[in-house]
């Protein structure tokens, strides 16, 4: 066992250095470029909020706010009601970190409650588990600095990578993905992964209403149907650091595969899905139907 966890804290030191050198890289080429090739000077950065939806993760958020750069202009916790020591630990560790009390249950209620509690330019959204690099929100910013709305973190693209998904969810994620990119005429790599970013200018446009992890899924579906051009940057997925993960593979993998088909409005598996919703409080099992009237994604990510 102890072989084991010095073996993954080998693998995740070796990661956060090269996330860090990464990180001064996308800093730098940041500075270069974020300048108006009119007048020469450079472009205020844009202030950025920091979401992360905490319930007992007092063994976790210390690593986590400690790796947390200062391009983040705001940290906001969501408690979902914590027993543990997690709220002291992060203010002893980070004494500007703004705590809001989770409204509702459920990883998607959280996230929707720190949105609403964010005032910077920019949301980002992270877990605090310790399985996503702070080191890496400076890509994020990045792209939502040079012309794009949202902006999802991939783990299937080059540089990208998990330490910590199993096979039956990755299985699941590729046949989520396969169903999402074909009703929506996408070309995404990764669907149900919680490391994203956007405009706070556009959070009514997302129209969020998610309890759980499907959450992650709506806010794609929405950010598509509102027109918003949409990136994908290489994100690595470390192993949860301390604890067990709420995320149930099957259970929130119908959830997620529910809020896909739920939300085509303009395609027949949509109107099917509503039709059957109205006359069954518990629909049966829907599958995907390609629609010959396929939308265009605005956005960046090589082909899968």
């Amino acid at each position: 066992m102890v072989s084991v966890m010095a073996d993954d804290d080998s693998r995740r030191a070796h990661f956060m250095s090269n996330a860090d050198a990464s990180h001064g890289i996308s800093h730098r080429l940041a500075a270069e470029v974020d300048v108006d090739g009119v007048t020469g000077m450079r472009s205020p950065r844009p202030t950025v909020s920091l979401v992360i939806p905490v319930r007992n993760e007092a063994r976790n958020i210390a690593w986590v706010l400690e790796q947390i750069a200062g391009d983040v202009d705001e940290i906001i916790l969501v408690d979902g009601d914590s027993t543990d020591a997690t709220l002291i630990t992060a203010r002893s560790c980070r004494p500007d970190v703004k705590v809001v009390q989770q409204d509702g249950v459920g990883k998607g209620s959280a996230l929707r409650t720190g949105f609403l509690a964010a005032s910077q330019d920019i949301i980002v959204m992270m877990d605090a588990d310790g399985s996503m690099a702070p080191q890496e929100i400076g890509h994020f910013v990045h792209f939502l600095s040079h012309g794009y709305d949202f902006v999802k973190g991939s783990r299937f693209i080059a540089g990208g990578g998990s330490m910590d998904i199993t096979r039956i969810r990755r299985l699941g994620n590729r046949f989520l993905l396969g169903v999402f990119n074909t009703l929506y005429g996408a070309d995404l790599t990764d669907l149900c992964y919680g490391f994203c970013a956007f405009h706070r200018r556009y959070l009514d446009h997302l129209a969020l209403s998610a309890t759980g992890f499907e959450i992650e899924a709506e806010m794609t579906v929405h950010a598509l149907h509102s027109g918003l051009r949409i990136a994908e940057v290489p994100s690595f997925e470390m192993g949860r650091r301390a604890g067990e993960s709420n995320l149930r593979a099957v259970r929130d993998g119908v959830r997620v595969l529910k809020t896909v088909l739920g939300n085509h409005r303009a395609g027949f598996s949509g109107r099917l899905f509503q039709a059957v919703a109205q006359h069954h409080p518990h629909p049966p099992a829907v599958f995907p139907v390609r629609h010959p009237n396929r939308s265009l994604l605005s956005g960046m990510g090589p082909s899968t």
